[in-house]
């Protein structure tokens, strides 16, 4: 049995009334991986969709809170509507100021923030008799004979027992798998709107490490303008443990004042997140039936936290073979050697022997902005990455890497 990750959920369900629902298939969680399933399920055209269930948890703590993703790709891309914002160039300064800009050559830098995507596929979704949604907490995923079940919780107190074929779990999960090395990437963002034109909207700033940097990881400001008045601001580190969040403000309120010399502007949203930077393995499959997606299923990239292209490559792959009538086991997000270099990288970020501001600036200065893209999506040959591997610090990669083996597999930190 696989059981709801979050504490506090009730797991007596003998006396409440109960309802047995059949599908081919049910999501667990209408994030960016469940929402994305559920469209490639229900889209593709020529062949018949099969009977969804997508299951969201209720309005609360359970329900991931609204956040921004990005990601890069080539042209007109799938969820074209729900883009905020489209950059061409983008660039890293050192902490002494240095400047390293570059164009995304025929990439495009993308930004689509999560309420505008559930939007859009809430408009897609219009009319598709084959998806039903069920709104809920999910208290147990147990294999059957030939399927799964899924038990949900309504607000009205009834338990939905839904069955299917297929069952792909999105939800966080409660306990990170072991790990050598595991950083966080903890971060705020502002939104903020100046009273004078401020930002470039042709370019994203995308590591600025004119901040106080911490002992061991690194800090930077990442900056997504929208307009000449308006833009995405956030205080980001990869460090061992989360901050009070009174630092974050100070942290923003200093680059935007001191750093960029902003003295009057609005604060109208803001958005704030941990993400894991691991080289534990996830598990994709916990039954025969039963699945992770998504972030749970490792579509984080390690070194970098970027998750939303990972997350449709798996998706795509999953509703190919579910039409198909294969196997659906969901495809690695990310290859063994990608895995492998970023448990390096991580491992010289946590053990301090990498200077990490040094590192970015440096690489970006000598290695193309496209192919460092690439690069970051696994997409580059051997050639390119030994390429951009010379042109990193080599020593303490090479010590990093001759002493990662030895390290033990330890539980990771909990946030």
């Amino acid at each position: 049995m696989i059981k709801a990750a979050q504490e506090g959920i009730a797991e007596d369900v003998v006396d409440a009334p109960e309802v047995s629902v059949q599908s081919d298939v049910v999501i667990i969680g209408a994030g960016a991986a469940g929402l994305s399933l559920a469209e490639q399920l229900c889209s593709a055209a020529g062949q018949s969709s099969p009977a969804v269930r997508l299951v969201q948890a209720p309005a609360g703590p359970l329900r991931p809170p609204a956040r921004t993703w990005c990601f890069w790709e080539s042209g007109a891309g799938r969820y074209d509507e729900a883009v905020t914002a489209a950059w061409g160039r983008m660039r890293v300064r050192s902490p002494s100021g240095q400047l390293v800009e570059a164009g995304t050559g025929s990439l495009q830098y993308k930004m689509i923030r999560s309420t505008d995507f559930e939007a859009a596929l809430e408009r897609r979704f219009a009319g598709q008799r084959a998806l039903t949604r069920t709104e809920g907490t999910v208290e147990a995923v147990d294999e059957t004979a030939g399927g799964a079940q899924v038990l949900v919780r309504l607000a009205d107190g009834t338990v939905e027992k839904l069955s299917a074929r297929w069952v792909f779990d999105s939800r966080p999960l409660g306990t990170l798998p072991p790990a050598r090395t595991t950083l966080l990437q903890h971060f705020r963002g502002w939104f903020v709107r100046t009273t004078q034109p401020v930002f470039d909207p042709d370019c994203v700033e995308l590591m600025d490490f004119r901040t106080p940097q911490p002992e061991r990881g690194l800090a930077f400001n990442y900056v997504l303008p929208t307009s000449p008045f308006t833009a995405l601001v956030e205080y980001t580190q990869f460090s061992a443990s989360v901050l009070p969040g009174e630092r974050y403000d100070r942290a923003l309120q200093s680059y935007l004042r001191s750093v960029l010399d902003v003295r009057d502007f609005h604060v109208e949203a803001h958005e704030e997140g941990v993400i894991p930077m691991t080289d534990g393995q996830f598990a994709r499959q916990c039954g025969e039936s039963t699945f992770r997606i998504g972030a749970a299923g490792g579509a984080t990239r390690p070194s970098t936290g970027y998750a939303f292209a990972a997350i449709q490559r798996q998706t795509a792959a999953i509703a190919a073979s579910v039409h198909a009538g294969r196997h659906p086991l969901p495809p690695a997000p990310h290859s063994k050697r990608s895995l492998a270099m970023d448990a390096v990288l991580l491992h010289a970020l946590a053990s301090g022997r990498l200077d990490g501001p040094a590192f970015f600036t440096r690489l970006f200065s000598r290695v193309p902005a496209e192919r460092l893209l690439r690069f970051l999506d696994g997409a580059t040959t051997w050639g390119e990455d030994l390429a951009i591997g010379l042109n990193s610090p080599i020593v303490p990669l090479v010590r990093s890497a001759v002493t990662l083996p030895s390290r033990p597999l330890r539980p990771s930190p909990t946030h």
